[in-house]
């Protein structure tokens, strides 16, 4: 679980530092396209015999998806990796909350509050179109994890999966082509952009395959929370965005308030297909 955490900031540091020469949607459309190759071949999905209710699911969770990544990636284009992803963790953390009824479970969203307020403090690293793309990142995340569900309910293995991000690359690739296509003509954001697919989507979600065999998925949800901290670090060592005392003290709210949440979340039962 740790590795799939560490890999997939260290993806998306490699991806910010080609920005200045790509539009961060090539280098997601890139991404998207190695985990959608590696993920079909791998899994050979089957596609025979779907009911319309399985494609619906499949094509919004790769929707959510697309949306989640290319969110992010804007946002990651505007301020600090670290930052982004702490902003972007609202949205789980919001969907932990909203799964339990109990009225102390009000502290973790206040104690998460107080992060994000924490970190309109400075505003030295913050851009507000920055803040909103994680935010809209954040509550793509959050219908990812609920359609994620429904989808591996509906379809085998990694299957959904496969499925989604090739729905995820074909929903970009508009956006891509409009664009003129940017750095695709070029060997090096070629291979760059694939490694990132693999660190970014292709390995994560291969360890975090094989850490479900073994992990409740409580503790899951607890190492997942890890997410911002990684971000953080990565930020640090890969491109030098070092963070200041009180955005420290933001992001640790919101890891402590995601560990909270996930800790007093009753237990969730996978839907049945209809």
């Amino acid at each position: 679980m740790l590795i799939g955490i560490a890999s997939v900031q260290l993806g998306a540091s490699i991806a910010k530092t080609l920005f200045d020469e790509v539009e961060p949607v090539t280098i997601v459309w890139l991404r998207l396209v190695t985990s959608a190759v590696i993920l079909a071949l791998v899994a050979r999905p089957a596609l025979r015999g779907r009911s319309r209710a399985d494609w619906l699911v499949v094509l919004g969770f790769g929707a959510t998806l697309g949306l989640m990544n290319w969110a992010i990636y804007q946002s990651f284009a505007r301020i600090p990796l670290g930052i982004a992803v702490t902003i972007e963790f609202v949205g789980p953390l919001t969907l932990a909350v909203l799964g339990s009824r109990r009225m102390r479970d009000l502290a973790w969203v206040v104690l998460a509050g107080l992060g994000v307020v924490l970190l309109g403090l400075e505003r030295a690293d913050l851009n507000l179109a920055g803040v909103l793309f994680a935010l809209l990142a954040g509550a793509a995340w959050a219908g990812y994890i609920l359609l994620s569900a429904r989808t591996g309910a509906r379809w085998q293995g990694l299957d959904g999966l496969a499925m989604a991000s090739v729905v995820a690359t074909v929903l970009l690739t508009p956006v891509v082509v409009g664009g003129g296509g940017a750095g695709l003509g070029d060997s090096r954001i070629l291979l760059i952009g694939a490694a990132v697919g693999l660190l970014s989507s292709v390995i994560p979600y291969s360890c975090e395959m094989a850490a479900l065999r073994t992990l409740s998925p409580s503790l899951f949800s607890i190492l997942m929370s890890l997410e911002p901290a990684a971000a953080a670090l990565a930020g640090i060592l890969v491109i030098g965005e070092f963070l200041s005392g009180v955005q420290w003290l933001a992001l640790i709210c919101v890891v402590a308030a995601s560990i909270g949440a996930t800790r007093s979340r009753p237990p969730i039962h996978e839907p049945v297909p209809d």
